[in-house]
């Protein structure tokens, strides 16, 4: 990838940094808050594209990165954490990665793997914890009793999975607090399996 200007880099890290909270810019925004004329933020813009930083996007607030700058990026700092799902599945685009983090040294995940934050305690028994990050590799099928993560009415899960003749079963791993097994139709839109947890991440 082309490498940029110092000015080139400060509107970058503005752009997606507005991506990740959900909320382009405008080219207007962009340039009250650099100071400059529009005219300059339109001209930096085009060659963020060229240079592949910026995906080819219409509409007032159409910023979006590009596939090519989200992998160097995944190369360079690691593989994307996810901050939400959205539309079924788990959304690769960068207005919904919370971060990086970095593996090298632990293992060398699947290139097209993410990573999930963990909320809540219903995995302890298997060491997952309430903030512990899981890597997950993408799959919609999983063997009987692997630790995997499913979405359910758009609400990613990590559970142990059971695949049954016609339901699925999300069984959780703390017996202290007693939650109870999931079973939700197994042909239902509202479930899909997306992954499986390859790895486990905790701040000390």
């Amino acid at each position: 990838m082309e490498k940029l200007t110092e000015k080139q880099q400060k509107v970058l890290r503005y752009i997606e940094g507005r991506l990740q909270t959900g909320n382009p810019p405008s080219q207007r925004e962009i340039a009250q808050h650099f100071g400059l004329a529009q005219n300059a933020i339109y001209q930096l813009i085009s060659y963020l594209r060229k240079k592949s930083c910026l995906a080819e996007s219409a509409g007032h607030r159409g910023l979006r990165l590009s596939q090519a700058y989200i992998d160097a990026k995944r190369q360079n700092e690691g593989i994307p954490i996810i901050g939400r799902v959205a539309a079924g599945t788990p959304i690769l685009a960068e207005e919904n990665i919370d971060g990086y983090v970095d593996l090298k040294g632990f293992f060398s995940p699947a290139a097209n793997s993410f990573a999930l934050k963990v909320a809540g305690d219903s995995m302890v028994d298997a060491g997952i914890l309430d903030g512990d990050i899981v890597v997950v590799k993408p799959a919609s099928e999983i063997d009987n009793g692997r630790i995997g993560v499913v979405l359910v009415n758009d609400e990613a899960t990590v559970k142990k999975i059971y695949i049954r003749k016609n339901y699925i079963a999300l069984e959780p791993a703390n017996k202290t607090a007693g939650y109870k097994t999931i079973n939700v139709k197994k042909n239902s839109a509202n479930v899909r399996i997306i992954g499986r947890v390859v790895g486990c991440l905790r701040k000390l």
